[in-house]
């Protein structure tokens, strides 16, 4: 099971390292990692998408908070929340395709951002079906390059 943990943490040097070393010396694999300022300048919020039953997350999530500069874990997965990611897609584009791929943009609500001779590149925010059928729709021209972020995310409500 895909758990969506958010760690809060002091906005210091070598944070973010200890955080995946954490996981790297237990053998957990990171799908996905963002890590951002929040609303105050002196903390960070690092989103992690990890795989593993829920008592090991429940271990990870005890052995990040004896990390003298992790604030607050959370394991978003086991409430509501909100998750998005980005991707840039650059596609093949040439003058005979380049109204299809203007309409399958929209049709995500994507924006075109660049246009060049023979290329395209499309920006793309939402959750990650959206991003995986906009990417397979648009590999019929030619995917040139992919470039996406990690998942961010927050829970619902007052949390």
């Amino acid at each position: 099971m895909k758990h969506i943990i958010s760690v809060i943490v002091d906005n210091k040097p070598g944070v973010l390292a200890r955080v995946a070393g954490l996981f790297s010396r237990r053998a957990y694999n990171i799908d996905s990692l963002a890590v951002g300022p929040t609303e105050d300048k002196d903390v960070s919020r690092i989103t992690l998408v990890v795989q593993g039953s829920d008592d090991i997350v429940e271990q990870i999530g005890k052995q990040l908070n004896k990390l003298p500069d992790v604030k607050k874990v959370l394991d978003l997965s086991q409430g509501e929340f909100i998750s998005r990611e980005m991707v840039l897609l650059k596609v093949h584009a040439t003058a005979k395709n380049r109204n299809e791929i203007y309409t399958l943009a929209n049709a995500f609500r994507a924006k075109i951002i660049d246009i060049a001779e023979e290329s395209m590149i499309i920006e793309a925010t939402g959750d990650t079906s959206k991003i995986e059928g906009l990417e397979a729709l648009l590999e019929k021209y030619g995917l040139l390059a992919v470039v996406r972020t990690g998942k961010i995310a927050l829970a619902r409500g007052k949390k």
